[in-house]
Order: C-alpha cells, then structure tokens, then sequence
C-alpha cells in the first residue's frame, strides 16, 4: 500500500470507531438486550436521555445498529460478525501494508534505555526470553510466567538452562498446574510483594522492571541492559539478594546434557558440586590483574561456594598450571569468567 492509501485507511477506522463513553455504553447495552427504546437506554445506563439520540444514531452511521423510525423509536443490535466483517476486511488489509512497511529497530551493540511503557517492557521481556542461547534467569510473577509460558517451553526445549524465581510464593499456582518440569530447570519461590522483575539471557542481554510499572502503575520504569557491562549488576543482584532467599520447588540441572554453557559460575558450580566424574571447562573472560581478554582450558579440579551462594569459584588444571576462575567483578581469583563451558569426560555417567 502507499502511503497515502496506508494514511487513509487509518484515518477511516480512526473515524469509524471513534466511540465516546456514551457510544461505547449505549452500544453494549444494546447488544445485551437485543432491542430497546431510548427511554430504556437512558434507563439501563448513565446517559441522558437528551443525548441517547445522538448517541444512537452515531451508532447507527457506523452500522453498528439498526433505528427503527417508530413511535416509540426502537434501536435494534445487529450481529457483530456482520456490523464487524467491514472492519475486519479493513484492519487485515491495513495491518498487511503496515508490516510491510515496518523495520524491526536494531538493538545497539551495547547500551543501556529506559523505557516507561508498560507494553514496551513486556515486549523487552518476551525479547529476553527468546533470544536465550543458552542460560535464561527470571524473576517474574505467577501471572508473567502464564503469559510467557510457550516461549519458556520452547527455550527449554532447545536447550536452554531455565532458572525461575516466582514471587510472592503464596499466589504460585501448584506446579503440577503449570507444567513446571516443561519449562524450567529450576523453579524457586520468595515472599513479599516487592520483588522486581528481572529477565537476563546468557548473561549479557538484561531487563529490570519494577513490579508495579509492569502491572500498569502511572509511576513505572524499566531498564534494559544490553551487551552492557552493567548488565552484571542485575545477575549478581538476582544471583545473591533474590536467589539466596527464595526456596527451592523443582531443581532437575541434570535434565540436560553436555556440554552446558553457562553466564552465571554460580549455577556452574552449584550443578559441579553436585555431579560425580571428570570434567573439563573452557572460560572466556578476563584477567583480573590487567583487565585483558583471556581464554583458559583445562581439567576442573576443585569447586567451591559460601553455603549461601554470595560467592562460588573453581580451579582449572591448564598446560600453564592452575587457574582460579572467579565470577563477574571477581577480585581473589585470577580470572572473571564471562563465558563457561563444562565437558563431560567419557565414562562418566548421567
């Protein structure tokens, strides 16, 4: 379509179903009893009865209902399959010339936005979700979890290391009523209200939201993290402050098989500590002297972690001699490790 017929197409529907309180009311009550007299109309709703003729009669140019010219008037419904099918016709066709006209925006290369529409943080937060690779972290409520449960099960499907904090813990649903083991490795649930939202995808892309903006509060907010390096602020936020208070409901890392990449060294270790055998680690990140890019390989040795979680590392046997492999911002070890692969020595079993 061109952008005049695109601008005029719009400019009809707008026209069209410009309803005002009184149409929107009128029109519903309408539908509900079938037929009425203005009378009634004024009588079933708000409106007065000096401004039901008007109210009606745009009813009736936009051929949503039916006047009947008799004493007294009737006003008749007529079905919305069939009031609707012009609209519908018009709105396929319209949306069909929008979306070839629509560029999808590019994400920066790194960045951080604020964003304040509800709408657009649920749709950073399906973004999140799917563009998962290999680790996805939430902190979402029962209701977002419904809402995003296709996406989840589909990243988990493919792979994808699904952890969940839902909150608050007394409005999570049974687990056997979501299908938890479809769509998460682990699921853990907190107390209180004030929990935030948070989505973080291979440690790297990141969404923070307050709980009351994402349910459509005047005063809201959302931050987007993405290929940011403050991004690691939000993974050791839910990593220590929210992961270490929630309470376990499922935890099933074994589900998956190797090798497993992981963003975060605190589900590295904690799945490590578990696992019987011999495995070998690849780590992208960084020297923790000089601040430059390194890359280590080797046997895994030694794992360890405080009983809460805070922190967690491990000891890597290279051609060099032994690593110590600490998280993001680490300051003892001798790398930050940004990227972590674990191999699976043969004859280690599941």
């Amino acid at each position: 379509m061109s952008s005049d017929d695109l601008l005029s197409s719009l400019e009809h529907i707008a026209e069209r179903l410009d309803f005002g309180e009184y149409e929107a009311k009128a029109y519903l009550t309408i539908l509900e009893h079938g037929e009425l007299t203005a009378s009634e109309i004024a009588e079933y709703t708000d409106i007065p009865q000096p401004r039901v003729y008007d109210t009606v009669r745009s009813l009736s140019d936009s051929g949503l209902v039916e006047l009947r010219e008799s004493r007294p008037m009737k006003v008749l419904a007529i079905d919305p399959e069939e009031s609707f099918s012009d609209y519908r016709d018009s709105l396929s066709t319209l949306v069909g010339g929008l979306s070839d006209r629509y560029t999808t925006p590019a994400r920066e290369a790194e960045g951080v936005s604020l964003v304040k529409s509800r709408p657009t943080m649920l749709r950073y937060l399906t973004d999140v979700i799917e563009s998962a690779e290999y680790e996805l972290m939430l902190s979402l409520t029962p209701s977002l979890l419904e809402r995003h449960a296709d996406a989840l099960a589909d990243a988990h499907e493919n792979g994808v290391a699904v952890e969940i904090l839902l909150s608050p813990a007394e409005a999570v649903p049974d687990i056997d009523s979501f299908d938890a083991l479809e769509i998460a490795t682990t699921v853990r649930t907190r107390r209180g209200v004030t929990t935030p939202i948070i989505a973080i995808a291979d440690g790297e892309y990141a969404m923070y939201a307050t709980r009351e903006g994402i349910q459509g509060a005047e005063d809201r907010y959302g931050v987007i993290f993405n290929r940011s390096e403050l991004g690691f602020l939000l993974s050791g936020f839910l990593n220590t402050v929210l992961w270490t208070t929630s309470e376990t409901v499922i935890d099933r890392p074994e589900s998956r098989g190797f090798p497993r990449r992981y963003g975060t060294i605190r589900r590295c270790v904690a799945e490590l500590t578990r696992m019987e055998g011999d495995y070998y680690a690849r780590i992208e990140g960084r020297d923790v002297e000089t601040g430059d890019y390194c890359h280590v390989e080797g046997e895994v040795v030694d794992v360890d972690s405080a009983t809460d979680w805070t922190t967690a590392s491990m000891v890597v046997e290279t051609a060099d001699g032994r690593v110590e492999v600490g998280g993001q911002v680490a300051a003892f070890e001798d790398v930050e490790a940004h990227e972590i692969t674990i191999e699976r020595r043969s004859g280690n079993e599941e």
